[in-house]
């Protein structure tokens, strides 16, 4: 009698290359081409081979859409237009006048949804707690919760949620939990090995890779709730588009090699700015001064491409270092395999009132870092000139 053979599930980097994809039927294409084409012929009223109109379904987005859902270990995947447009989406499971509890720290462009947008348009609440506190979670709660909406790593100060813990706590409450797995990707970080529902992303940032494309995407292990996404992309409409689908699809293939050199990177990097005496505080998960490091180390492999940094420095003198870069480019977004800089107080978090800024920790003085694949001698050796007319 034959031994029964064991068949170890596929490790990262194979997923990346080859989860969810097929030779391409008609011609044996290796890379899935771009299908652009905006309907697809019927046989006979209602009968087709699976397509039929370009915003239900596209062979290529479908591709990228199967990649996305392997790589996070999830049911089934849906690429949106940009990561907002996959939020909104997603918001709309909530319903007329649902409340959700999200990470105190939070993209600004997730605020501005939750707070200018939705609030007006459908009656939305949200509370906002610090996520390693447990029982302020707890306490936040209502009746009509329909997300616990959590980033970890946090934009831009990096703070960590325990995944496993939250996810318990959704479940016991029967409230959806949402990560935003942004800044880890799925190279880093899969939220959905650890219990939770949902996980968003912007494909902009480092599943795309390269700083050539705009999307978003949103990743369910639950196939009922996978159904009920999949009718509110079509009917909601923002889907995104084949080129930039083949573009994400070409992003995802490398996303675990890349990520493997933008950590090493921001390790280095990290550890330089520690020991550099115009700095003040340096905020990175790999590193042991970080205070939830231990947490780290349980649910990420590495710890990602972003440095968080506190200058000693005031408004104008911040300025004038983010102007004297040389490599890292002074720019909105992160992720790309050139590194960049930005300062959250007038970019990507300029939308939050100021005192909401304050107090969390997004002052003047803090540059978000997103390092790149370059040399690590060459950005420090930048970094340096940089920080040399302080």
């Amino acid at each position: 009698m034959d031994k029964a053979i064991h068949i170890r599930p596929r490790g990262i980097n194979t997923r990346a290359v080859h989860g969810g994809q097929q030779r391409d039927p008609s011609t044996g294409a290796v890379t899935t081409p771009i299908y652009a084409t905006s309907t697809f012929a019927q046989s006979a009223p209602g009968v087709h081979q699976g397509y039929e109109y370009a915003r239900s379904q596209n062979p290529t987005r479908a591709a990228f859409e199967a990649a996305i859902a392997d790589a996070e270990h999830g049911h089934a995947g849906f690429a949106f237009a940009s990561g907002l447009a996959a939020e909104a989406a997603l918001l709309e499971l909530a319903g007329q006048g649902s409340h959700i509890v999200a990470s105190e720290d939070v993209y600004g462009g997730s605020w501005r949804l939750f707070h200018r947008v939705r609030s007006h348009s459908a009656g939305l609440s949200v509370s906002h707690v610090d996520p390693a506190d447990l029982d302020a979670l707890r306490a936040a709660l209502q009746p009509n919760t329909a997300f616990i909406w959590i980033e970890t790593p946090s934009n831009p100060t990096l703070r960590l949620a325990d995944l496993e813990a939250i996810a318990a706590i959704g479940r016991e409450r029967g409230v959806l939990t949402v990560v935003d797995n942004t800044f880890a990707s799925p190279a880093v970080q899969r939220p959905l090995d650890h219990g939770v529902d949902i996980v968003v992303h912007s494909v902009t940032k480092y599943v795309g890779g390269h700083s050539d494309i705009v999307g978003g995407a949103i990743v369910v292990r639950d196939p009922e709730l996978a159904q009920r996404l999949q009718f509110l992309q079509n009917a909601t409409g923002g889907i995104l588009d084949p080129f930039s689908s083949f573009l994400a699809l070409r992003g995802i293939k490398t996303l675990p090699l890349r990520l493997e050199r933008h950590s090493a990177n921001a390790l280095a990097v990290a550890r330089w700015l520690e020991a550099h005496p115009k700095i003040d505080r340096v905020i990175y998960p790999g590193l042991a001064s970080h205070p939830q490091h231990a947490l780290a180390r349980r649910q990420m492999q590495g710890g990602g491409g972003m440095v968080a940094v506190y200058l000693k420095a005031d408004d104008q003198q911040t300025a004038a270092v983010l102007s004297r870069f040389r490599l890292f480019t002074l720019a909105e977004s992160l992720g790309a395999v050139e590194s960049l800089v930005g300062q959250p107080w007038t970019m990507s978090h300029a939308s939050l009132p100021e005192q909401d800024r304050r107090h969390r920790g997004i002052l003047p003085n803090l540059i978000r870092l997103s390092v790149g694949i370059e040399d690590v001698e060459d950005l420090t050796d930048d970094l340096e000139q940089a920080l040399s007319i302080l």
